[in-house]
Parts: structure tokens; C-alpha cells; sequence
């Protein structure tokens, strides 16, 4: 079982009277966050159309929903864009993923996604859903099948079925556990995309074991640039502790 996020820098939803906290100060670009200096031009570049995409949508949702004017829309989307993160600190307990992640506790930093469906996730990602049984809980695993997979049982007593729309199968790595001590969707079931809360990009298992997570090889080439930026080993480290 998994905790909550241990840290989130959260993107602003409200209007322009919304406060600049000293953990949005650190995630501004380049100049104010000490290992961004080591980012390409390119992966910057890369990085702020991410962030721009990011921040569209979660203020598009926001207009949606509270019909903001112009203006106010135009001040959230910049707020997003220049104070906001694109990934958060996560602490992962548990065995089901090793050797990918720590068989007691791992860090990981989690990229938020700002769409879930099946152009921003793909087979083989280390995905971080909501817990199905315990909602404010959230867990990793890998994602194994999307909607539309035939998935057959190796128990000849199970019918084959086909994963319905913005269903998804997600699978534990650790090969040691036995297929019902893994808590996976073979224990649970399908889970749906909208359950998924992010993609693992990299893991910290202790202060001197830790490096990117392997995704698939598409999601690793678009999460690239925001390791490049947000990566913290530091700040991932204290979470760890702190965890």
C-alpha cells in the first residue's frame, strides 16, 4: 500500500489573488532553480511547451467550469505557465514493483499528465493511480494493455474478455510474488484511465541508488526535458527522509 503524494507544487485553478509560495518561487524556470542550468536550450524549449500544454488545459478546465472572463483566464494560464510544476514527489511503499523500485520505500518524481488517454500513456509506463479499494490512497504499477486489448487468462477456467473504452490493465513487476499477493488487476481488475494521476520518471530508492525510471520508449523522449528541468536529487532526497 502507498501514501499520498508527499509533495505536490500545485498549478493555480483560482483567480489572480492566488499566493506565490516559496515552493512555487523554487519552480520557476532556469534561473531560480540551481540544476536547470544544465538543461540544453532545446530541452528548454521542450520543456515550456509542456508546461504550456499543461497549463492550457487545466485553465481551460477551470473556464469551463467557472466561466472566467478573458482576463482572468489569461492571468490563471500565466500563473500555471510561470509558477506551476509539471511533476511532484511521490513516496511508493511496498514490494510489488522491485527491482524498478525499493522493496521498502522508494521517491519517485511523478510527471503530471495533462490529458490521460491513450496519446499521453502507453504500454509499459509506471503509471500512479488511485488505489480502486481505498480512493485517497495511490499506487504504482505498470501499465500492461489499453482499451481494446484482448486479455486471456493463463486458467483455462477464465474467459478471454476485451478491455472496454478508457479501461486499462496494470500489472506489479515483482516476478517473486505469487499473481494474488501482487495486488495488480489480476487481483482488481481493469482500472480506468481517469484513475491515473501521472507517470513515474524517476525513482529514488536510497541516496545512492536512484536514476530514471524505463517507461516506454515514446513517454521517455517527451519526459526527458522535465527531468532535465525539475530534477531535484536533493529535494528527493529530503523528501525521502522526510517520507
Amino acid at each position: 500500500m502507498t501514501d499520498e503524494p508527499i509533495k505536490d507544487h500545485q498549478f493555480d485553478n483560482g483567480g489572480d489573488e492566488a499566493e506565490i509560495t516559496d515552493a512555487a518561487k523554487r519552480s520557476l524556470p532556469i534561473k531560480s532553480r540551481k540544476h536547470s542550468t544544465m538543461a540544453s536550450i532545446t530541452n528548454y524549449v521542450r520543456y515550456m511547451a509542456h508546461k504550456l500544454e499543461y497549463s492550457l488545459t487545466l485553465s481551460l478546465k477551470k473556464h469551463t467550469r467557472e466561466k472566467l472572463s478573458d482576463r482572468e483566464l489569461f492571468g490563471v494560464v500565466m500563473k500555471n505557465l510561470f509558477y506551476g510544476r509539471i511533476s511532484y514527489l511521490h513516496s511508493d511503499k511496498g514490494k510489488e514493483m522491485a527491482p524498478t523500485m525499493g522493496t521498502n520505500e522508494s521517491t519517485l518524481l511523478v510527471r503530471k499528465l495533462p490529458v490521460v488517454d491513450t496519446r499521453y500513456i502507453f504500454v509499459g509506463d509506471a503509471v500512479v493511480f488511485k488505489d480502486p479499494n481505498e480512493t485517497n490512497k495511490y499506487i504504482v504499477r505498470r501499465l500492461a494493455a489499453l482499451e481494446g486489448s484482448e486479455m486471456v487468462s493463463s486458467d483455462e477456467k477464465d474467459e478471454p474478455f476485451v478491455l472496454e473504452k478508457d479501461q486499462c490493465w496494470v500489472v506489479a513487476e515483482n516476478q517473486e510474488m505469487k499473481s494474488k499477493e501482487a495486488y495488480d488487476s489480476r487481483t482488481f481488475g481493469p482500472i480506468s484511465m481517469a484513475d491515473i494521476v501521472g507517470r513515474a520518471i524517476y525513482c529514488l530508492r536510497t541516496a545512492v541508488d536512484h536514476g530514471p525510471v524505463s517507461n516506454s520508449e515514446f513517454a521517455m523522449d517527451e519526459d526527458s526535458p522535465i527531468l532535465a528541468v525539475e530534477l531535484d536529487v536533493d529535494e528527493l532526497a529530503k523528501g525521502h527522509k522526510a517520507s
